[in-house]
């Protein structure tokens, strides 16, 4: 080595080391946070209900890439008074109930949670203006039946068309249902939606323009959701809510008989994330059918060897009940909806 540098010189000249308090294993235990229920979300910011009035929350680091979604139970700290400015942070999410999901379409692997903890899909579908369209009805039943929800089929604009004519497809599945109308005898009358309701969190799909917001308009009167028209060159509606909404549904003495979530407008339902053997479960009379059925069955009607048609022979099975749960079956992979 020469004069200028010598073995010792890197030693010299390395970086100083960063002296940093060691991380700990310790994690916050929040014992101070209140319980509190997400309304709405918009843009990373999520309005809360949190011991009967509204706060402004957004999500803590530790939660990462986890999703938080309206009907969310969730763990929340700091400024939790609702004053204008005011701004909480969410530490936890609550175990779901129920998760209602759907894809984009049937071949995208990525499933997207819609809302959580509902025990009640509300399907409402006009019969006219816009025309009713059975296979996203079939597809909203899937989901249901998959996340485990109860269903029920609401009709509306009863004064436009004859509610038979449909449901006649459903009656065999035994799906419940109700019909409002906006003209004529009974028109506004909703005693019996509001019945469907009472006690329950419901979850209200579908198409744009066939009534949902006028419906939850009509059950809570304050919810000021905005009503849409129905284009008459295309027949489809326009959107008119932008992202889900929990609403509390009010009694007749003032207090809250139940939760009403409004989502957007649809056009598809896709399905990639429901199995067969999940669907067959929501029916126990055909599962049961089913034990005989060879491996890997779907039991849809191109099955050589199902349980399902040997108990149609066998006089053990309605058949249109196996042909409406095989049309709920084939709906998974229909893609005109």
């Amino acid at each position: 080595m020469t004069g200028r540098y010598s073995e010792h010189d890197q030693e010299h000249y390395e970086r100083p080391r960063r002296h940093t308090r060691p991380r700990t294993k310790d994690r916050p235990t929040y014992d101070d946070a209140v319980d509190g229920r997400v309304v709405t979300v918009d843009r990373g910011r999520f309005t809360l209900l949190v011991e009967g009035h509204r706060v402004m929350a957004m999500k803590s680091r530790p939660l990462g890439r986890k999703g938080v979604v309206v009907g969310d139970r969730v763990r929340v700290v700091g400024d939790t008074t609702g004053a204008d400015g005011s701004l909480a942070r969410i530490v936890e999410v609550v175990e779901r109930t129920t998760t209602l999901r759907r894809t984009a379409d049937d071949d995208d692997p990525v499933e997207r949670v819609i809302v959580s903890n509902a025990d009640q899909l509300v399907v409402v579908t006009a019969l006219a203006d816009p025309e009713p369209r059975p296979r996203l009805i079939d597809r909203a039943l899937v989901a249901a039946y998959d996340a485990g929800m109860a269903p029920l089929l609401c009709l509306t604009k009863a004064d436009l068309a004859d509610p038979e004519t449909l449901l006649s497809t459903y009656r065999s599945l035994g799906v419940p249902w109700v019909v409002t109308q906006l003209r004529g005898e009974g028109a506004g009358d909703l005693t019996e939606l509001r019945d469907r309701l009472r006690g329950r969190t419901s979850v209200l799909v579908g198409h744009s323009g066939v009534g949902k917001s006028t419906l939850v308009n009509a059950l809570i009167p304050d919810a000021g959701r905005e009503v849409g028209i129905v284009n008459a060159v295309t027949g489809r509606g326009r959107h008119t809510s932008t992202s889900a909404y929990l609403l509390e549904l009010p009694g007749d003495d003032g207090r809250g008989e139940g939760w009403i979530i409004d989502t957007p407008g649809i056009r598809s339902f896709g399905l990639a994330h429901v199995q067969p053997e999940n669907l067959i479960e929501a029916f126990p009379d055909l599962d049961e059918m089913t034990e005989t059925c060879p491996r890997g069955c779907t039991h849809g009607s191109d099955e050589p060897e199902c349980g399902l048609d040997e108990a149609i022979e066998a006089g053990e099975a309605d058949p249109d009940r196996v042909e409406s749960f095989r049309r709920l079956l084939a709906a998974r992979s229909a893609t005109d909806w």
